[in-house]
């Protein structure tokens, strides 16, 4: 199957765009639209995450688990949502502890294009759900292609630093080989277990990883 995306990562996942599961996957999401259901984000931006973060570019993985339900918010992008639209908790936690770890100030929006542009791949394990409907999409077939995704960047990339917040992304640290990367967990950012997020200084330990390998650091001051 052809998909539109990103020259490296087209080279990397290819066999998967070939597998059934995948094209059943696409025939789904396809199906959702023809029977007139609203689909987050817009098809455009379903593989938005791997267009602004190149595979030859990437350095750190923020693994989420769905795209936002509401209109307007998701644009393809764990955690992120496009200028305009008010930030989610879970967000305005992400930059609280960014101001606790690094003293910088949170921003007026909560679009993280900056990140993914520096090399922080943004990566929703289910990449589309239906409106108003949280986890709808979630037996379609996105888990099989996203854990794929995890597993080659551990395979063909050395040094990436996974950025594993909460139960479901820690789960997904079976598929990392911790020999050759690095892992950071903690608690997920949502109001619900944000107490055992505050306090992990992941941005700060992050670019020291980064330093450490002679790696530019990441600029998490989102203008």
């Amino acid at each position: 199957m052809d998909v539109k995306i990103e020259a490296g990562w087209k080279s990397v996942l290819q066999e998967e765009f070939d597998k059934p599961y995948f094209i059943d996957l696409v025939n789904f999401v396809k199906t959702e639209l023809k029977e007139g259901k609203q689909v987050y984000p817009p098809g455009k931006l379903i593989f938005n995450a791997f267009e602004k973060t190149p595979f030859n570019k990437l350095k750190v993985v923020i693994l989420g688990q769905d795209p936002y339900h509401g209109e307007g918010q998701a644009h393809g992008l764990s955690f992120s949502v496009p200028e305009g639209i008010p930030q989610p908790p879970s967000l305005v936690n992400i930059f609280r502890e960014i101001k606790n770890d690094l003293g910088i100030e949170p921003p007026q929006h909560g679009n993280l294009e900056s990140w993914a542009e520096q090399g922080v791949f943004l990566l929703n394990a289910i990449l589309t759900v239906r409106k108003a409907e949280a986890t709808s999409h979630s037996k379609a077939g996105w888990a099989y292609f996203t854990d794929a995704v995890i597993g080659k960047i551990s395979e063909h990339k050395s040094g990436i630093v996974f950025l594993l917040w909460g139960n479901f992304a820690r789960q997904k640290r079976l598929l990392i080989d911790t020999d050759k990367h690095f892992i950071l967990e903690s608690a997920h950012p949502s109001p619900f277990s944000a107490s055992g997020f505050f306090g992990c200084k992941h941005f700060s330990k992050t670019n020291e990883i980064l330093q450490q390998q002679g790696l530019q650091k990441i600029n998490w001051k989102i203008t």
